[in-house]
């Protein structure tokens, strides 16, 4: 799987991602992350911050973050 999302359960941002991933039909794969900021570090390791969403598209080697770029991406990129 080339394409991975990182997520917190219940986060609002993490779940419009995900529909819209869902909506345009790709494959993905989600990492819920721990609630704790301070707890994120594969987050950090992959995208230099803690935040989530973080999508991770290793075929086309891009990591980013904030919900609104993401959803641009799928948009434009994958779907």
């Amino acid at each position: 799987m080339s394409i991975r999302l990182y997520a917190l359960d219940g986060c609002p941002w993490c779940e419009t991602v995900h529909d819209a991933l869902v909506d345009a039909d790709i494959e993905y794969e989600t990492t819920f992350v721990d609630p704790l900021h301070s707890d994120r570090n594969e987050v950090k390791r992959v995208s230099g911050q803690r935040a989530v969403p973080v999508l991770v598209d290793e075929e086309r080697g891009v990591t980013m973050a904030e919900s609104a770029n993401i959803l641009e991406y799928v948009d434009r990129t994958l779907a």
